[in-house]
């Protein structure tokens, strides 16, 4: 019976090279996320002390996720219920809430705010950013557009070096704080694992090798200024407890 000669072994040590360059290639900007975010993160879990490592900053930088319906998924959900504890306890003095309003019909912003308010964070410390498309337009646009210069991202934990490692990238002086919650979400939680693979590597082209601007780049606006401003005039954030 005939069939196709045997790879020579030049031949197998090429292939078994190029799959290993891939490999390299595949694995290098999620650790470059991971050093680069390193000692800039906290996990919001149940422990009563979880936010005794978190600095404070003016500003918190909610991140968006998929608000279906006008309603925030439990991802967001958890990421704004994180945020609202940072404001209670004084670590922040403004919310910057950056998602995707870039088709009719859909809001996350706005539904973001929406359950901050229903959860009695004041609208004065909203802030707003409609174009937030993805991680690296969020923190440049926080920078550049919003004027922020010190945050504290807020996310969930599998996003968190990527998302902490792009803002410092942006010009930000940035720590994050990754909610824990989603490990109970099992197939879902190793789904968006794997997308980090991928959404690492696009992160890197876009904040180290093309220097990508936002695909809405302007006008600078202030109302995150205002926010600051408003909270500096009415004093501290009262502390429930909880530091």
């Amino acid at each position: 019976m005939s069939g196709r000669p045997p790879l020579s072994r030049p031949t197998l040590r090429r292939l078994y090279q190029g799959v290993v360059l891939l490999s390299v290639l595949a694995v290098a900007p999620l650790t470059w996320a991971w050093l680069s975010s390193s000692g800039h993160t906290a996990v919001a879990d149940s422990s009563p002390g979880w936010m005794n490592g978190v600095p404070q900053a003016p500003t918190a930088l909610v991140l968006g996720a998929a608000a279906p319906g006008g309603r925030p998924s439990p991802m967001l959900a958890r990421r704004l219920d994180v945020s609202a504890e940072l404001y209670r306890a004084g670590k922040v003095k403004a919310l910057l809430l950056s998602g995707d309003n870039g088709r009719s019909g859909y809001d996350e912003p706005t539904a973001m705010r929406d359950y901050l308010l229903a959860r009695g964070v004041p609208r004065e410390a909203l802030v707003l950013d409609y174009a937030g498309f993805d991680t690296w337009d969020s923190c440049v646009r926080a920078r550049n557009v919003f004027g922020a210069t010190t945050v504290t991202v807020v996310t969930q934990v599998f996003h968190l070096p990527r998302a902490v490692t792009l803002c410092r990238t942006a010009g930000l002086e940035a720590f994050g704080v990754g909610d824990d919650s989603a490990t109970r979400w099992g197939a879902l939680t190793y789904g968006y694992a794997v997308r980090e693979f991928g959404a690492s590597a696009k992160g890197f082209l876009d904040s180290v090798v093309f220097h990508s601007s936002p695909i809405f780049p302007g006008p600078r606006e202030t109302t995150l200024d205002t926010a600051l401003r408003a909270a500096s005039q009415s004093g501290p954030t009262p502390h429930p407890g909880r530091g």
